[in-house]
């Protein structure tokens, strides 16, 4: 007999498209897609529970729907249509307590699957060159998605040692970016003029939904347990992506970089949340390579590759018809 899985976050993007990949996962018997809103696009084959995470009806979801999977991808940065910081930070947070709580107190669930992100490492001048998922945060976790984040894990953590019988996997991923992807970070790589800050060129990295797609799907249909950074292997600086993406850089003193590149994104019809500024600061690199060794997976997109794809699909920059040079 297949799994049943409960993928939380389906009104989501990446939330909806694993619900859909699943669908068609040797080994899944049914998927149920849960969230306040419905997902938008074809969602064939998937049972919509409209509800919220935040809310004790999940425990009947699991118990009604025979659950034995559950794959949690209500966990996201701030985003406009999101609502408030407070409200985004009730779903990631207190979300994920009251699924926790369900899961633990649930007789058919087996196995739990977290999307988190690498912003639990924070972003300091005291990183390290690159980050494994042994390390802790140097600093710039107190707030924000990054204080999620290391919340969300806190409590997964927590609930693991309840209950041992559950296998529990949490996934850190990079940034997500393609140009169908609605992020933060994607909606500042489509302005004309990039802003960054004076005297900083920081190494970043990026992940295709292709390759988290499918991380996901092996996870919940495998054995898989314990922590995993899920990046695209290599590292662009900022000035890099800008000459690849032929967009000219905007030098801003720090003093003022996060208040005008903020003005200049909502301009834009754009996000732009507050913890990106230290990202543009000093950046973040991991190390993506215990997920290959232990899950037997390599990833298909490198961050260049990921990025070149990206800017193959928007506007071409202002740059772009004079030939800028890519690397």
């Amino acid at each position: 007999m297949g799994r049943v899985v409960l993928v939380t976050g389906v009104a989501r993007d990446l939330g909806s498209r694993l619900a859909r990949r699943l669908v068609v996962t040797p080994g899944v018997d049914k998927v149920v897609g849960l969230d306040v809103s419905p997902p938008s696009g074809d969602m064939h084959g998937i049972k919509y529970v409209r509800a919220d995470i935040r809310t004790p009806v999940v425990g009947k979801v699991l118990a009604v729907e025979d659950v034995d999977t559950v794959v949690h991808m209500n966990v996201a940065p701030p985003q406009r249509q999101l609502g408030s910081r407070s409200a985004v930070k009730e779903i990631n947070v207190i979300g994920t307590m009251q699924l926790l709580a369900a899961c633990q107190n649930s007789r058919t669930v087996e196995r739990l699957v977290v999307q988190s992100s690498t912003a639990v490492y924070g972003t300091s001048a005291r990183n390290p060159a690159m980050f494994t998922e042994q390390m802790a945060a140097r600093s710039g976790i107190a707030v924000g998605f990054p204080k999620d984040a290391v919340d969300v894990e806190a409590y997964v953590r927590g609930f693991g040692r309840r209950r041992p019988d559950v296998a529990v996997s949490t996934f850190r991923l990079s940034n997500v970016l393609a140009a169908d992807v609605l992020s933060p970070f994607g909606e500042y790589l489509k302005l004309p003029v990039l802003p960054a800050m004076l005297g900083y060129d920081p190494r970043l990295q990026f992940l295709h939904p292709y390759d988290a797609l499918n991380v996901l799907a092996l996870a919940a249909t495998g054995d898989v347990t314990g922590s995993y950074n899920v990046v695209g292997p290599g590292v662009l600086t900022l000035s890099q992506m800008a000459r690849r993406l032929g967009r000219p850089l905007l030098r801003l003193p720090s003093v003022g970089f996060n208040g005008v590149t903020e003005r200049v994104v909502r301009l834009m019809s754009s996000d732009f949340t507050p913890e990106l500024t230290r990202l543009f600061m000093y950046g973040r690199v991991v190390d993506g390579s215990k997920l290959e060794r232990e899950l037997q997976y390599e990833v298909l997109y490198s961050t260049p590759q990921t990025l070149d794809a990206f800017a193959e699909a928007i506007d071409p920059g202002l740059f772009s018809a004079l030939g800028g040079a890519r690397g």
